[in-house]
């Protein structure tokens, strides 16, 4: 009597050539043996030579690997079914067939499912050739992640290793309508239901291909089959969850990805029925389930595009589409210590979208504000012996705009940073003093503040940051100002007769605007100090010599 393998790996397959090879091999080449693997591959009707291919490696190792032909059923879920009626693995493990795994991966999560008696392990996963994989599950090893203290949401594909009998107990199948996500319910409904899910976070299990001609069926959908399946899918999980903090991390990775998805840079060029059928689509499933707590939780960005759409606000949405993608964010608006994302429709009473959609609510605020500042103007204004740098910047913020100051800044910035180099100051923090004078006034096209600086210099060598500093939402940022291309004033002479200094306005390596400053002619005393020092040390190594 044979004994049943350990784990019963399922490969739907369509047309993969030559993807599906590396797959295979990759299944094959298990540390876990081929006695504790059983590879179930369904040939979903492939008119290339994927079939071949699979009948081919069934040959060569037929106690591991079962092939079912098919006629092409449209979709990955129906061969998934398929290949389950026929698993025998005390788990299943589910892969693309353009995909492939690590070699230690199913011995690894066996294991670990084992030893934490788990329903559900997810591996960690990577993407290649491209293709994007949300990491942050993967941050470390896990006995039990849940719904609500994970990002389990934001990992709800099927490649995962499940405990076949929580399968065959609830009888979890895929819907096989679906044009896309069918795994989502399948995987929706085991999370649910299992009594753990572990994570393996130590080692890369899976490899995510992005096929080089884009391919993948994830990739194919139209715009109003994937909102159908998305409606689907988020109807259903709402029926398997009642309402609450866990519906709502679920839910709210569907307004984050699926739906926001249907409103990227391609949504203004579409017809405007189009248009008019994916806002109604998203009107529907936000009057539902867009709950405050998933609303303050979502990114600006997407949470204004959410909105506008379910107020059917079609030339808002365009425009705060196309005009994001050719100039960036938006500016913020400061309002007391609240700030809001300037998108189209704000505090427009026609759209009657609510200030709290467009507030900061924990956004990443340095990189938008490092993003929109820029040097507009930079020279020297010199009287006698005394030298001022000015500089007009443009900072994207309006509204109450008092608290934004241009300064000079010596040494490294200061905390941690995000790429475009912004810092939010911790409240110890001291700044640089104000020095010189300052204006404000709002930009000629309305979009930011213009900060009008001239900053006395004072006889000190080195190098000095130009740093605005602004109040955003209650927390201060320093800011570089970067150089954009404008060219730098040519450097001045300046100082007191017989001490003179050179200035000079710079952009380093990274883009930001730096002054520099540097004694031109040591005072005398200098220099005969280094001319005794000079020859104090010849008459010693003569001395050394002659000994």
């Amino acid at each position: 009597m044979s004994t049943a393998p350990d784990v019963s790996v399922v490969v739907a397959v369509y047309n993969t050539m030559p993807y599906l090879t590396e797959c295979l091999n990759s299944l094959i080449g298990q540390s876990i043996g081929r006695e504790r693997l059983e590879v179930v591959a369904v040939d979903d009707g492939s008119t290339d030579d994927s079939g071949r291919e699979l009948d081919r490696f069934a040959a060569l190792y037929p106690d591991t690997v079962k092939v079912i032909h098919q006629p092409n059923s449209g979709g990955p879920a129906a061969p998934s079914n398929r290949a389950l009626d026929v698993a025998t693995g005390r788990y299943v493990y589910f892969i693309g067939s353009d995909d492939y795994l690590g070699e230690e991966a199913l011995e690894r999560m066996v294991k670990c499912a084992d030893d934490n008696d788990a329903d559900v392990v997810v591996g960690k996963m990577a993407g290649t050739n491209g293709r994007y994989v949300h990491q942050a599950l993967y941050k470390e090893n896990a006995e039990h992640v849940g719904l609500t203290d994970s990002a389990l949401p934001f990992t709800l594909a099927n490649t995962k290793l499940f405990r076949r009998e929580l399968v065959e107990k609830h009888h979890l199948r895929f819907p096989e309508h679906l044009p896309v996500g069918s795994d989502q319910p399948f995987t929706i409904e085991a999370i649910v239901r299992a009594r753990k899910v572990s994570v393996v976070a130590d080692y890369t299990c899976y490899y995510a291909v992005k096929r080089g001609d884009a391919s993948n069926i994830t990739y194919r959908a139209d715009h109003l089959a994937r909102l159908a399946a998305a409606a689907e899918i988020m109807d259903f999980t709402a029926g398997l969850i009642e309402a609450g903090p866990e519906r709502d991390a679920v839910l709210r990775r569907h307004f984050t990805w699926e739906l926001a998805k249907l409103v990227q840079d391609d949504f203004p060029s579409l017809d405007r029925e189009l248009q008019r059928q994916l806002c109604a689509g998203i009107a529907r499933l936000a009057d539902q389930y867009f709950t405050d707590g998933i609303r303050d939780a979502m990114d600006v960005k997407r949470r204004v595009r959410i909105a506008l759409a379910r107020a059917g606000a079609i030339d808002e949405l365009a425009e705060a589409i196309s005009s994001e993608k050719e100039y960036g964010a938006p500016p913020f608006v400061l309002d007391g210590e609240r700030a809001y994302a300037r998108y189209p429709g704000f505090r427009d009473a026609l759209v009657g979208v609510p200030d709290r959609v467009y507030e900061l609510v924990g956004e990443k605020v340095p990189g938008r504000l490092a993003a929109g500042t820029e040097l507009v103007a930079s020279g020297w204004d010199q009287e006698g012996e005394a030298l001022a740098y000015t500089a007009s910047v443009r900072l994207p913020v309006l509204g109450d705009v008092g608290s934004a100051v241009l300064r000079l800044a010596k040494g490294a910035m200061p905390g941690s940073a995000d790429k475009a180099g912004a810092r939010r100051l911790k409240d110890d923090h001291e700044l640089p003093p104000v020095v010189g004078e300052m204006t404000r006034e709002t930009a000629p096209d309305g979009t930011a503040t213009l900060l009008h600086a001239r900053v006395p210099l004072d006889l000190v060598t080195g190098k000095r940051g130009v740093r605005v500093y602004v109040d955003v939402a209650g927390e201060t940022y320093e800011i570089p100002v970067r150089g954009k291309g404008l060219p730098m004033p040519l450097a001045r002479r300046w100082g007191r007769d017989g001490d003179p200094y050179r200035a000079s306005a710079v952009v380093n390596p990274k883009g930001r605007v730096v002054i520099d400053t540097a004694r031109l002619n040591p005072p005398k005393r200098t220099f005969v100090r280094r001319a005794l020092g000079s020859l104090a040390r010849k008459l010693k190594s003569r001395s050394k010599r002659k000994k």
